[in-house]
């Protein structure tokens, strides 16, 4: 081969192997989907846990002590949920929250003139309901960026438990009857009972047929003991119509290991490693559970009411399960429920236009964009195949003065 010859098929090899390597690379570049970004998972947040209950059977009642410890950056929940953007289109101004659960305190820091609790409501010994309260409506205090969902939000505190935490249906039903009383926009059950009741069911029912948005834990939250072998079951108020059923996930979308089993959950929400205040003091604790989850999901109804008053409670509701992230159990996403235009403004119309996922979530241009980079890299491959060819047949067929190769030893 002359050296011409040489150079030029040297030079067609080297762009024949270099195609080979990049078509492929840019055809992934087109074809792949968003991709969000990974959610911190609250690592290095060296904080106390906050109990959902203290234990019943103590001869004494030790209240949660105050944390001497603060959050030193924001944690994986408020990230997940994009709060920071969502606070840029609404704040929850002007609706109220009833909160049932372990009660919460008035004065406790970033609550400050937005907490209604009379009586008993007004102790919070366990904590927890202090804690949600912080999730749903809290201002952060000196520390903004651990805002709650609702920050403008007022909340009305409702003990559906004893001192300890223990939840009853009489608690509950009581309370679910003041806060629809008292006009609560939003009304989010913090506990979660066992067995059904004809009075609470009726309670539920009211609540909604005057307008509440009726959110609920989907089980009990688990105890720090062992939950081997609980089977499957519908935990109340969770499971009557109309009610929001909201369970607790893990940064990476799965529901904890130590999650109680149920069925007929509607929404997903983050429910580990989750960071809010207490009644005490002005540090900050961890929280994890079904629990926490619905104080989230509450939050985000608030916001929606409050950007969209028109609505029914229904049509919050689906907006809520519409735009969620899909996944096997929807993920709350409050900044498209709030964002993402389902329909005509108002009522039902927006509740029904809310069934139809490709109007929230459509895929069609990615998947559009994946056949394209397909057939590029098909017919990619395909030259580069031809260019590599004649790098390798052209030369020698050259150098037998363009005469077919007969196959035997002596040529």
């Amino acid at each position: 081969m002359r050296a011409p010859a040489r150079g030029a098929a040297r030079v067609l090899s080297g762009a024949g192997l270099a195609a080979a390597l990049l078509l492929p690379t840019a055809a992934t570049v087109q074809a792949a989907p968003p991709v969000r970004p990974p959610a911190a998972d609250g690592k290095g947040q060296e904080l106390p846990g906050m109990p959902s209950a203290l234990d019943p059977d103590a001869e004494e009642t030790a209240c949660t002590p105050a944390s001497g410890e603060k959050a030193k950056k924001q944690d994986w929940s408020r990230q997940r949920l994009d709060l920071d953007r969502l606070h840029g289109h609404g704040t929850g101004a002007g609706v109220t929250v009833a909160l049932i659960g372990t009660g919460v305190d008035p004065g406790a820091a970033g609550l400050e003139d937005r907490v209604t609790a009379a009586g008993a409501a007004a102790d919070d010994c366990v904590g927890n309901g202090t804690f949600l309260a912080g999730l749903i409506a809290g201002s952060g205090g000196d520390t903004p960026r651990l805002a709650g969902l609702a920050p403008d939000a007022e909340i009305l505190a409702l003990r559906g438990t004893d001192e300890r935490g223990q939840p009853s249906a009489e608690l509950v039903t009581a309370a679910l009857n003041e806060a629809t009383g008292a006009g609560a926009s939003v009304i989010a059950v913090a506990v979660a009972l066992p067995d059904r009741d004809e009075a609470l069911t009726e309670a539920v029912a009211e609540a909604r047929r005057e307008g509440a948005v009726v959110v609920a834990a989907a089980t009990p939250d688990p105890p720090r003991t062992g939950t081997d072998e609980i089977p499957s079951r519908t935990y109340w108020p969770a499971g009557e119509p109309g009610v929001l059923s909201v369970a607790d996930m893990l940064p990476n979308g799965a529901r904890p290991d130590s999650a109680l089993p149920t069925t007929g959950i509607d929404l997903a929400a983050p429910g580990a490693g989750v960071v809010s205040g207490g009644p005490r003091g002005d540090g900050h604790y961890l929280g994890a559970g079904a629990s926490v989850a619905t104080a989230y999901a509450a939050g985000a109804a608030a916001v929606v009411r409050a950007a969209r008053p028109d609505d029914s409670a229904d049509a919050v509701a689906r907006r809520l399960t519409a735009t969620a992230y899909p996944a096997d159990i929807p993920q709350l996403d409050p900044y498209a429920a709030v964002t993402t235009v389902l329909g005509e403004p108002g009522g039902s119309a927006g509740a029904e236009r809310a069934a139809d996922p490709v109007t929230v979530r459509d895929t069609s241009a990615a998947d559009r964009a994946a056949d394209r980079a397909t057939v590029f890299v098909v017919l990619g491959s395909a030259a580069v195949l031809a260019v590599l060819w004649a790098a390798f047949v052209l030369p020698r067929a050259r150098a037998r003065g363009w005469r077919p190769a007969d196959g035997t030893a002596g040529d």
